[in-house]
Parts: structure tokens; C-alpha cells; sequence
């Protein structure tokens, strides 16, 4: 690994980037102790879509779970829990 002091990279910054994309680390150093570390990127992968499998239902097939049937004030739940906090 390549060290380097701030001033330095600072005046030589486009030189060291390049080293960098070469695949080199470079470490840089503030009163001979290292402060950051350049490293080069790894390749980003992007999200990856899998198709669902052949014996999969359609979307609009799959069946749903059963609502619960419960006498809750939501809207009573969320203001208590915001006087809660005060």
C-alpha cells in the first residue's frame, strides 16, 4: 500500500487517483499517522429481478390472509401513544 502525506496528495491528486484505479490502496497520512484510506471501488451490482418460477400462481391468483376482526380506534391508539411522549 502506497502512503502519502495530505499536502502531497493534495498538489499530486490526479497522479494518485490514477495509481488508485490501477487497483493500488493508497493511505494517507496527517503528521506521519494515517488518517483515511483510498481504496479503489468494487463494482457496483445492480439489483438483481429473478423471474418467479414456472409452477408459481399469478400475482392476482394468490389468496390473500383473513382481515382480523377487532374493535381497535386506530386513530385513538396513535394519539394516546403521542400524549405519552410528552
Amino acid at each position: 500500500m502506497k502512503q502519502v502525506g495530505i499536502a502531497e496528495l493534495k498538489s499530486r491528486l490526479s497522479e494518485f487517483l490514477r495509481i488508485e484505479q490501477g487497483g493500488e490502496s493508497i493511505a494517507v497520512l496527517y503528521r506521519n499517522r494515517a488518517v483515511a484510506q483510498i481504496v479503489p471501488m468494487r463494482e457496483i451490482s445492480g439489483l438483481r429481478i429473478r423471474k418467479p418460477a414456472t409452477d408459481s400462481p399469478k400475482p392476482n391468483k394468490v389468496s390473500l390472509p383473513q382481515t382480523l376482526a377487532q374493535k381497535i380506534d386506530v386513530v385513538q391508539l396513535l394519539l394516546e401513544e403521542r400524549q405519552s411522549h410528552r
